[in-house]
């Protein structure tokens, strides 16, 4: 790949991360307007009861929200199970109930088919633990962002402007996290994905993996910045230089990743899957953010504020 004039073609980055994010946001309505949500939270995130149940004969979802509507739960939330080895797979969420109300749904799920030996689930949380579960995830990603802009201005506090690097660094983020979103979103409505705890454990790995690629390249850019025989180069060309530098090695690392991965999706236990699909979806955005959307942003930052730097 040539990367004479790589950030001259950053318009056309900036196209490809606009079509993708619109993707996205695109799936996020498809998903409300079908599912009547934007995701399907899980209980860790809403606090609530969730069953997850495969029954050993053939039942309809009206015959399993019976068995709830017989228990006074109305409106409970009914998705096939899909993946697998799962036949006659279901998951049902429900608002909080005791461990009283939970063994009287179980006898009445055996009751209507016999459910398969270990293949119950039932996990229970409750609405003020969901809600601080809420907060911390936002939390989280806030924090790492504050992190992420005060950590880069000071490892390149010897350049001009470290703050423009932070700030393009966090933009890559936000792109990065668009791009699960709008998977999780589509996944939702197609797969009855929900978002819980784990979600949050792939975004901020996805944030740590994005963070790395982009300080590689950023940190390439600050070493021929201050080398004596690059002083008189325009920006865009010592840019262009850098990502040179840095390019098959950062790619390379990152397809290490992906390969094992993949082989989990292919070969992993299904509880797992949807996780390693989350991370491999961000993975994937973080390393083409990391340079094609973090580095042709800080590019046109400094064009924009001194014109005469940029080349």
């Amino acid at each position: 790949m040539n990367f004479n004039n790589f950030v001259q073609r950053r318009k056309i980055y900036y196209s490809i991360s606009g079509i993708i994010i619109a993707l996205g946001i695109l799936a996020m309505i498809y998903s409300y307007f079908t599912v009547g949500q934007v995701f399907r939270l899980g209980v860790d995130f809403v606090g609530g009861t969730r069953f997850e149940v495969q029954f050993s004969t053939p039942v309809t979802e009206a015959d399993v929200r019976q068995v709830f509507v017989e228990n006074d739960i109305n409106n409970p939330s009914v998705v096939t199970l899909r993946g697998q080895g799962v036949q006659n797979g279901w998951q049902v969420r429900v608002p909080y109930l005791s461990p009283e109300e939970t063994q009287a749904l179980e006898d009445d799920m055996h009751a209507l088919s016999p459910l398969v030996p270990g293949t119950l689930l039932i996990t229970t949380m409750s609405p003020a633990v969901g809600r601080e579960v809420t907060r911390s995830a936002f939390l989280a990603v806030a924090v790492a962002a504050l992190i992420i802009l005060v950590y880069i201005m000071v490892m390149f506090r010897q350049v001009p402007h470290p703050f423009r690097y932070g700030a393009c660094a966090v933009a890559a983020m936000g792109h990065d996290l668009l791009v699960i979103l709008g998977f999780v979103s589509l996944m939702s409505a197609i797969l009855g994905w929900e978002l819980d705890a784990l979600f949050l454990t792939a975004v901020l790995t996805v944030v740590g993996f994005s963070l790395q690629d982009t300080i590689v390249v950023f940190d390439r850019i600050r070493e021929n910045l201050g080398k004596p025989k690059n002083r008189r180069m325009a920006f865009e060309e010592i840019v262009n230089m850098s990502v040179g530098d840095v390019f098959k090695r950062s790619v390379i690392t990152q397809l290490s990743a992906m390969f094992v991965m993949v082989s989990i999706l292919l070969f992993g236990g299904d509880p797992i899957k949807a996780f390693i699909a989350v991370l491999f979806v961000g993975l994937l955005s973080g390393t083409y953010s990391s340079i094609f959307t973090a580095t042709p942003l800080l590019v046109t930052w400094e064009e924009r504020v001194n014109p005469s730097h940029a080349g």
